[in-house]
């Protein structure tokens, strides 16, 4: 019974936590449109909240590792979206918006990576903890759901940060467990050189992703003529698919980490084949079902073997900023390449690209003996 409150717990606080953070995110270019008119410009508007976001993972990440602890990091990344995501609301020109922005990704990036190896830690049961993870994706369906009921640009700030909030005090209920400290010099090196194919195919990946997500919203609405509330729907379908194939990885999907991962990067591929082809708005919603599938792979299958067989905090924390780095790189690729050749090049773009990812996934050797004992 303490088992499932504890898992309860976490569960309610990752959806908060990343229903807060979808409710901004997947509407930051339109936002961004709000301030300016340049593609290029929204591009770098996306990108800053990504850059900041870098340091702070690999920094908080590593630091959670060297102190044993999680559940502080948690909480301090609780407040701090709650202020800086409020703060959007007042960002009524470029420079107001690219603050707001950077403080937003400091702030999130202290707590992403120490959610997850706390998530980790907590069930003895790891393929359970697939099912927690989970409400990562149904926290993004939250958080998209109630941007289309807002359907208001600078109402759905507010409501960032009052699930921050909720996040919060949710997060005064969880025990605080002390993890093994892992003082080694030099560890975050180590790791990224022990895993380099594992987070170059990855970063790979995210950067034709995060380049597509920078231009599929502006796209839906002024190619496809689609309502604020419609690409809501688009984006549901993402993170219900998610969501059900988290859960089946608890108990019915029996892969290997790496095989999960691999799939996750090569099945991306046909998600921009598709979105490619497109001609009315609602035709994005199965492909945008399928990039929740392979996010549900590569997510589950990358964290889960970085986890068995690194220090945790400091192998996630350089998972997410690999996923932050892509989503620097990306939407300064997409702003540039729609502005010269249209929208659809950024498509393009992301076939090739995911196609490379995928080749780079091959070279992932499966670890027979995990490094790390489990805490």
């Amino acid at each position: 019974m303490q088992k499932l409150q504890l898992n309860n717990l976490v569960r309610s606080a990752t959806f908060f936590q990343h229903a807060g953070i979808s409710i901004v995110f997947v509407f930051m270019p339109i936002i961004a449109k709000e301030v300016t008119q340049s593609v290029f410009e929204i591009g770098l508007i996306v990108a800053s909240f990504s850059f900041a976001q870098i340091i702070s993972e690999i920094y908080f990440g590593r630091y959670s590792d060297k102190k044993g602890i999680r559940l502080l990091f948690i909480k301090i990344g609780f407040v701090g979206c709650a202020i800086t995501f409020g703060l959007h609301y007042f960002a009524d020109d470029i420079s107001l918006l690219f603050l707001a922005r950077i403080g937003a990704g400091i702030a999130s990036g202290i707590m992403i990576p120490a959610m997850i190896a706390y998530t980790y830690e907590s069930n003895s049961v790891k393929r359970k903890v697939a099912s927690v993870i989970s409400f990562h994706a149904l926290g993004w369906m939250a958080g998209i759901i109630a941007a289309g009921i807002v359907n208001d640009i600078k109402l759905i700030f507010i409501v960032s940060a009052a699930f921050f909030v909720i996040g919060f005090f949710i997060s005064t209920k969880l025990p605080n467990k002390t993890s093994k400290k892992e003082l080694e010099p030099g560890t975050t090196k180590k790791v990224i050189q022990k895993n380099k194919f594992l987070f170059l195919s990855l970063l790979l990946r995210h950067i034709g992703a995060a380049s597509v997500w920078t231009i599929l919203p502006i796209m839906l609405m002024d190619e496809l003529g689609a309502e604020l509330y419609e690409i809501s729907i688009v984006y549901i379908s993402n993170t219900l698919a998610a969501f059900v194939l988290m859960n089946l990885m608890a108990n019915k999907i029996n892969l290997s980490n790496i095989t999960k991962f691999k799939v996750g990067i090569g099945m991306t591929t046909f998600v921009f084949v598709g979105l490619s082809l497109i001609s009315d708005w609602w035709m994005a919603m199965p492909f945008m079902a399928l990039v929740g599938g392979t996010w549900a792979f590569l997510f589950i299958g990358g964290n889960f073997h970085l986890m068995e067989n690194n220090p945790r905090s400091t192998s996630t924390g350089i998972f997410s900023s690999t996923l932050s780095i892509a989503t620097v790189v990306g939407p300064i690729i997409a702003g540039s390449l729609a502005f010269i050749f249209g929208y659809v090049s950024v498509m393009y773009f992301a076939i090739i690209i995911v196609v490379c990812a995928f080749a780079v996934s091959l070279k992932i050797k499966k670890e027979t003996q995990p490094n790390v004992v489990p805490t």
